[in-house]
């Protein structure tokens, strides 16, 4: 079954097309990349698929519901969850903190509840610290749990951020640029992570990134856009070796 489908979508400001007629339809267990040269319309299609853009054409299906005429919030309770081409960590709270704030819609006491620590108060905090400290493990962030998230050096924020999308436990996690500013070695070890993640957690990634190393090392399908349009569809090998993607990055 499609976790995500997207059918026609598009989206204009002003006379400005960004994104035209864009399909895709990704399984369960699949890792495709979305790539393309700066300003091809990448980042707009996450936010279309988010629900920070409203589309202007088209639907966008999450597990066959339909997103259009929902609130960011509401879409990542359909499944699914994002993280950010800069990074957006709570930066003055902690580590462990940063987690527990993104596992907010799987608790359901109230006001009262947390006032009083009644019992089912004290039960979900405890499931909450159990979740984001399991988290924190298999991303090697555990012993900075109680460290300010601004104080981690910058690939461990990266970590935190992606660590804090599946806090929301998505069917579907939508990474924008995981390796942006990252050494070879940082990004050495987020290849193995997205690896390991998409293995342990039974979930579907679409990446955008412009380290090619990184997408053709990882992802199972590739799709590239130009001005907001598909040009290409393929495996690492076919994308690879595609004239226009050839000319969409390096010009005729």
């Amino acid at each position: 079954m499609s976790v995500l489908t997207v059918k026609n979508l598009g989206i204009s400001f002003g006379g400005l097309r960004a994104v035209d007629n864009f399909d895709i339809s990704i399984e369960n267990d699949e890792l495709v990349g979305l790539i393309g040269p700066n300003g091809a319309g990448k980042t707009t299609i996450f936010n279309l698929l988010t629900g920070v853009y409203i589309p202007t054409d088209g639907d966008i299906l999450i597990n066959n519901k339909s997103t259009l005429g929902k609130k960011p919030n509401e879409i990542v309770m359909l499944g699914s969850s994002r993280t950010f081409q800069n990074i957006r960590l709570f930066k003055n709270m902690t580590v462990l903190d940063n987690i527990k704030i993104a596992y907010h819609n799987r608790m359901s006491y109230g006001l009262f509840g947390s006032i009083f620590k009644t019992k089912k108060y004290r039960l979900e905090e405890n499931k909450a610290v159990q979740i984001a400290s399991e988290l924190l493990d298999v991303f090697g962030l555990d012993m900075y749990k109680n460290d300010l998230a601004k104080n981690l050096p910058y690939g461990k924020q990266r970590k935190l951020e992606i660590a804090r999308a599946l806090a929301t436990n998505p069917k579907i996690l939508l990474l924008d640029e995981p390796a942006a500013g990252m050494n070879p070695q940082e990004t050495e070890e987020l290849m193995e992570t997205i690896k390991l993640l998409k293995k342990q957690f039974d979930i579907s990634i679409l990446l955008i990134e412009h380290d090619m190393r990184l997408v053709m090392g990882i992802c199972e399908r590739i799709v590239v856009i130009d001005y907001g349009k598909i040009i290409a569809k393929g495996n690492p090998e076919a994308i690879r070796t595609n004239p226009d993607v050839i000319k969409a990055y390096l010009g005729e």
